[in-house]
């Protein structure tokens, strides 16, 4: 990886990440830049000890893993999410008052009043046609191209006392005057092919502001897409740190998948087939392996990357008291009694072995118990892919909402916790029961 800090990395990430297409497209380059090669599904795989590959679904999940020297006795995987609430554009006109507008519909829990009255770009795929039939293109008009322009009090005067937002009728973005030329003539100019080519699209809205430090030293950073981007990042760091490694035991596994903000259950989500058909074919293609499935699935360990709620200053008695999280207190690991978190005694310790013996300071969350908690990657994961896991996050503020807050120093924390994790040699000796030594072999 380039010699930049974990704060350069993981803000260049967060800025081209501006859609879970954008998203897969940097994290493979900075694969491949770390000398990854990229693999198709359709493909017949040779997988060489010791090589490095990584293959996409949907263009919007990736998967990237390292081929041990030895037979591969069990998977050592990071997981996080590509995808964050926003507003996709639908294919229709509407036009009001002599105004254009981009009709928009919701994706995932968004917090809606915190898309009010910023500049807005447009961003996702679309499918061209071409002399080599049809493929892929990424467009990011990346200027401000529409706006969702709030009702005046003086319309209101209730705005103050809790607004009922309605995403039909507040929440429709301006566009142009009525006439203007439409969106896909943008598109296709930046695409620099002809519309009549343009065959569909995946477009969004994007949130323009750019990754910034904040507080009395620069302690804090605001940004948009800090969940989950702030962890696919951090989680990739540390996979990369760890390169050099080649524990005989287990395969290193990363992968960011989508759709997490809408239940995980697409062929590209956490409930797809998409990460257990990998671990499936790579055993496949690796003629060394000996080892059946279920006995690697029990020697493997899985750590469930999706950020987690800080206790909010304003709003403490929103969080359990007793599971306080600070912004800037490390890295978070997640518990929950209804399992909607992955983490119990086994996992929990492990990770926090590791955290403790890399020096990494941890926290421990829990909600309210009068307040449910929300489903992440592991739990779903565990359906096709049922590895212990540790459910983890960086500590958060303003949780989708179009612009997030959250600590420097965890990010940090988070990258050298995963690194932590991938160096380390966690060895299965009955259930319930390991051997953990902090580092494995390198090359």
């Amino acid at each position: 990886m380039e010699n930049l800090t974990t704060q350069q990395r993981l803000f260049e990430f967060l800025q081209a990440g501006v859609t879970p297409w954008h998203a897969v497209a940097e994290a493979a380059r900075w694969l491949e830049a770390a000398g990854y090669t990229r693999l198709e599904e359709a493909a017949y795989w040779n997988l060489e000890p010791g090589g490095r590959y990584y293959v996409t679904r949907n263009g919007s999940s990736i998967v990237a893993w390292r081929v041990p020297d030895h037979a591969i006795g069990g998977w050592r995987m990071s997981i996080a999410h590509s995808d964050n609430p926003g507003w996709r554009i639908k294919p229709a006109k509407s036009t009001s008052a002599g105004c254009e507008r981009l009709p928009v519909e919701g994706y995932g829990g968004m917090i809606m009043p915190t898309w009010l009255d910023r500049p807005l770009g447009v961003a996702g795929r679309v499918m061209v046609r071409s002399r080599d039939g049809l493929e892929t293109r990424l467009v990011n008009i990346d200027r401000p191209v529409a706006v969702i322009p709030s009702l005046c009090i003086h319309f209101d005067r209730s705005s103050n006392n809790g607004h009922a937002y309605n995403p039909q009728v507040d929440m429709q973005p301006l566009y142009g005057p009525e006439g203007c030329r439409p969106l896909s003539d943008l598109v296709a100019e930046q695409l620099g092919v002809k519309k009549e080519d343009i065959l569909s699209s995946e477009l969004m809205l994007v949130t323009l502001q750019q990754p910034v430090c904040a507080g009395a030293d620069g302690e804090y950073y605001i940004s948009p897409r800090i969940d989950d981007l702030g962890c696919a990042a951090t989680t990739l760091m540390g996979f990369l740190d760890a390169d050099a490694v080649t524990d005989s035991a287990c395969a290193p596994v990363w992968a960011m998948l989508d759709n997490e903000e809408v239940g995980s259950s697409t062929r590209q989500g956490a409930q797809s087939h998409f990460l257990r058909d990998l671990l499936d074919r790579i055993l496949d293609a690796v003629p060394h392996s000996g080892q059946a499935m279920p006995r690697a699935l029990a020697n493997s360990f899985c750590l469930s990357a999706d950020n987690a709620h800080a206790t909010h200053p304003n709003f403490p008695e929103k969080s359990d008291p007793a599971s306080p999280i600070r912004l800037g207190g490390g890295v978070v690991i997640k518990y929950n009694a209804s399992q909607k978190y992955s983490t119990n005694a086994y996992s929990g310790a492990v990770f926090g072995e590791i955290c403790r013996l890399a020096g990494v300071p941890t926290q421990r969350f829990a909600n309210r118990a009068d307040v449910p908690g929300g489903s992440t990657l592991g739990n779903l994961q565990a359906n096709t892919v049922p590895v212990p896991t540790a459910d983890i996050g960086l500590p958060q503020l303003a949780m989708h909402s179009a612009v997030e807050t959250a600590a420097c120093a965890d990010a940090d924390a988070m990258r050298r916790a995963v690194s932590a994790f991938y160096k380390a040699h966690i060895r299965a000796t009955g259930d319930g029961r390991c051997i953990l030594e902090p580092e494995a072999r390198t090359e």
